[in-house]
């Protein structure tokens, strides 16, 4: 019996491929359906994406929350639908020479570092009644989204010329880059966009663990139990605790091997004393904490 590819690869992701692209690609190199993603990124970025096999899977949702760091070229003198360069322009203007001064840009960008709401692009895949805001923008019907909560871990000037700034952002889970490019484009009073887009890390995931495309068979998977420790607190049960774990019942405080750690962390991945993952968990009720997500036991 063939076995499952099961852990985490680190992808630099090429310009003009989807997520899906990518993913789809992994299954027919892998030979397997059991592939997903973490952290989508538009078709016109680059870098850093999180391919899941197996049970890595079940991670998606604690790996995509995590804050991302972005190298980002914004241009000045034209604006799109899309707010980056692969849209339809919808305003374009000359800019004078020296017209965006040095004081202005870092006002600017004292605003975008300060920022706590966002406005979430039109094309963007948040739904709303049901359908993507995406499909309903380019049916014309572009909805106005509600500003989301963001936060600005820094915000670095990396290089400037006449029309574009090259900078650096670290930003929370939600942050949308190509907002940024529109926002700053307001506060300087004239059209942008996002020219350019890499992910240089996806919380503690960096583009030197990425493998380049295309994909090579071969190349060893971060094991799922050291991706979640990566990404989450982490706590080691004994073996009463392991086996309730297993059977999905309730732990309890004296069921970890350090009990004092397990009730300030919100979830929590559960290990063996062997190091095997078990289960990510949760404190339900002071001193309990119930099972989020399962992990098989490997093969032996």
């Amino acid at each position: 019996m063939t076995q499952v590819p099961d852990g985490v690869l680190v992808v630099d992701k090429p310009g003009k491929a989807t997520s899906h692209d990518i993913v789809a690609q992994a299954r027919r190199v892998f030979g397997t359906r059991e592939v997903g993603h973490a952290g989508t990124l538009d078709p016109m970025a680059t870098g850093v994406l999180l391919l899941l096999f197996g049970e890595a899977t079940k991670l998606s949702g604690f790996l995509t929350r995590d804050r991302k760091r972005y190298r980002a070229t914004v241009c000045f003198g034209r604006a799109t639908d899309t707010l980056d360069a692969d849209g339809q322009t919808t305003e374009q203007v000359d800019l004078a020479p020296g017209q965006l001064g040095d004081e202005a840009i870092h006002v600017a960008l004292g605003v975008e570092k300060a920022r706590r709401l966002q406005i979430p692009p039109a094309v963007s895949a948040i739904k709303v009644d049901g359908r993507r805001s995406y499909a309903l923008a380019r049916a014309g019907n572009a909805p106005e989204l509600e500003a989301r909560d963001v936060q600005v871990e820094q915000l670095l000037l990396i290089s400037r010329s006449e029309h574009e700034l090259v900078l650096e952002v670290e930003a929370s889970k939600g942050y949308y880059v190509r907002a940024l490019a529109r926002d700053l484009g307001a506060s300087l009073g004239v059209p942008a966009h996002l020219g350019a887009l890499r992910r240089l890390a996806s919380g503690r995931f960096e583009l030197r663990d990425a493998a380049a495309w295309p994909l090579d068979p071969t190349l060893p998977l971060l094991t799922t139990a050291e991706a979640a420790r990566r990404a989450l607190p982490s706590a080691t049960l004994n073996e009463t605790g392991e086996r309730r774990a297993r059977l999905g019942q309730t732990v309890e405080l004296p069921d970890f091997v350090a009990p004092s750690l397990a009730p300030l962390l919100e979830t929590v991945a559960w290990f063996a004393g062997s190091g095997e993952l078990i289960a990510l968990g949760q404190e339900r009720n002071p001193g309990e904490f119930r099972v989020v997500r399962g992990f098989r036991q490997p093969l032996a």
